[in-house]
């Protein structure tokens, strides 16, 4: 399988972001990838960060589904895109997932929001599958794949043979410029990376949001721990690479015993 990673600047207004979608989608289709993933929120932009988020409410939200919905469809091309979802207990971080075809196969929430998240964001609920010609694959947002390895042992121990990272570290006004993927004095992000990779024999493919102070890279992880791509830090662009799936044999992930872990 193909997949793509399209790491775009923050928006300035949702046509400015779905015209970077649009682009985005087309440059992954181009190369032959068979499903491309956004980055956490993106779509109106995550709250709490250094730059303004964009007005979205539910006339929005439906407009950018149904936007998004059709851009898959010119294309042909699985898309992951990451936005908000509107629900009457509040607002929630998901990754609304659709076919080539542009249908909605389903959206996963953000079950772990970090403690920064708390004033602007409520929990979801749901953890699922998804498949896309063949293959299965989970999706784990930003906090829950760095802090909660479990969000993504739930999808290995059920067959999926890559789980997607959409997230956002890093700043636009102030910070540190990274210039070596994986170095000891990086945030851990990128090691945890790897981890999730290597504890459960799968690909882990992360993508941020392109940022002038980037904490980790958008990058494809290989089911042995390796970074086998990454995009340059704060770089706009689309990381198209091919994967393996028989490497992806989840055998660390088969071996958890859950019944070893019982109190008492």
């Amino acid at each position: 399988m193909i997949i793509a990673l399209a790491s775009p600047t923050v928006a300035t207004s949702l046509d400015d972001g779905l015209d970077k979608v649009k682009r985005s989608l087309s440059e992954a289709s181009a190369q032959g990838a068979e499903i491309v993933c956004f980055p956490e929120a993106y779509l109106p932009g995550l709250r709490g960060q250094d730059f303004e988020v964009l007005p979205f409410d539910q006339t929005h939200q439906e407009w950018v589904l149904q936007a998004v919905a059709h851009l898959a469809r010119t294309y042909s091309i699985a898309t992951i895109m990451g936005m908000e979802r509107l629900t009457e207990a509040g607002r929630q971080i998901a990754a609304y997932v659709f076919d080539a075809k542009g249908q909605i196969l389903g959206y996963q929430t953000k079950n772990q929001i970090a403690p920064s998240e708390d004033p602007f964001y409520v929990p979801g609920n749901t953890r699922r599958l998804f498949e896309v010609n063949g293959v299965k694959f989970g999706v784990a947002i930003c906090h829950e794949g760095w802090r909660y390895p479990e969000t993504v042992r739930w999808a290995a121990v059920r067959g999926a043979k890559i789980v997607f990272h959409p997230q956002h570290t890093g700043t636009t006004q102030e910070g540190v410029r990274l210039t070596q993927w994986g170095a000891a004095s990086n945030p851990y992000y990128e090691q945890a990376m790897m981890m999730r990779s290597r504890e459960n024999t799968i690909y882990f493919a992360s993508v941020n949001y392109a940022l002038p102070f980037q904490e980790s890279a958008t990058c494809l992880i290989a089911p042995s721990g390796e970074c086998q791509a990454y995009l340059p830090y704060g770089q706009e662009g689309v990381l198209v690479q091919a994967i393996n799936v028989e490497e992806a044999t989840g055998l660390l992930a088969s071996r958890f015993a859950p019944e070893r872990y019982q109190d008492g």
